[in-house]
C-alpha cells in the first residue's frame, strides 16, 4: 500500500510507516483518520488523548470502528475459543474489543476539548445469500485474530466448530440480512 500511495503524496501530504502504538507526532497534524484499525488496539482512554495530543488547534480526528462484537457472529466466535483443544492452543486468550459505546467518546472527545463533534453508530445493511455467508464475512475479519494466534492445522476445525455453533443461533433466512454495525466519530478541537 505504501509503494502504491507514493503516487498521491505531495502539498503536504506524505505517506510513512508506523505503528498506532507508537503514534506521537513531533508537528502537530491538521487530520488524524482512522478507517477500521482502532478496533485492534486497546487501552482507547490513552489512545485518544494521544491522538488528540497529535492535533493542531482546529484539527480534526474522524474514526471509523467496527461495533459488532455483541452479535452472534463475534459472540460465538469467543465462545468457540474458550472451548478445547482451542483454549489450550490459545493459551486461554479470548478476544476482548476495546471499542467503548457511542456515548463514551463522545464524553471522551468533550473533556478532551472538541468542541465540535459527531459521534454515532451506523447499521450498514448486507444482504448475504444465506447465514452460512456471515461465517465467511467473519473469516475475513474478526477471525484473522484468532487464525494468527492458533497453529495453522488447527484453525479448520475451529471454523468448523464455529460454522456449527453459529448456524445453529442464526435464522434460515435466504437473502440473509447481517446488520454490520460501525462506530462513526468525528471532532474539531
Amino acid at each position: 500500500m505504501l509503494e502504491k500511495s507514493a503516487a498521491f503524496a505531495g502539498k503536504g501530504l506524505t505517506f510513512k510507516l508506523g505503528t498506532i502504538l507508537r503514534f506521537a507526532p513531533q508537528t502537530p497534524f491538521d487530520l488524524i483518520f482512522s478507517n477500521a484499525a482502532l478496533q485492534w488496539v486497546d487501552g482507547h482512554e490513552v489512545l485518544f488523548e494521544r491522538l488528540a495530543a497529535g492535533l493542531a488547534e482546529g484539527g480534526q480526528l474522524a474514526v471509523q470502528m467496527p461495533l459488532n462484537h455483541d452479535h452472534a457472529s463475534h459472540v460465538v466466535a469467543d465462545a468457540v475459543a474458550g472451548e478445547e483443544p482451542f483454549a489450550t492452543a490459545l493459551g486461554g486468550y479470548v478476544r476482548r474489543v476495546p471499542v467503548e459505546s457511542p456515548e463514551w467518546y463522545a464524553e471522551k472527545l468533550d473533556a478532551l476539548g472538541f468542541g465540535e463533534m459527531n459521534v454515532r453508530m451506523q447499521v450498514y445493511p448486507q444482504h448475504l445469500p444465506g447465514p452460512e455467508d456471515v461465517v465467511e464475512w467473519v473469516k475475513g475479519t474478526y477471525l484473522t485474530d484468532y487464525q494468527s494466534r492458533m497453529p495453522a492445522e488447527l484453525f479448520p476445525r475451529y471454523l468448523e466448530r464455529y460454522r456449527e455453533r453459529l448456524l445453529a443461533v442464526l435464522p434460515d433466512r435466504r437473502p440473509y440480512f447481517y446488520p454490520y454495525k460501525r462506530l462513526l466519530l468525528w471532532g474539531r478541537r
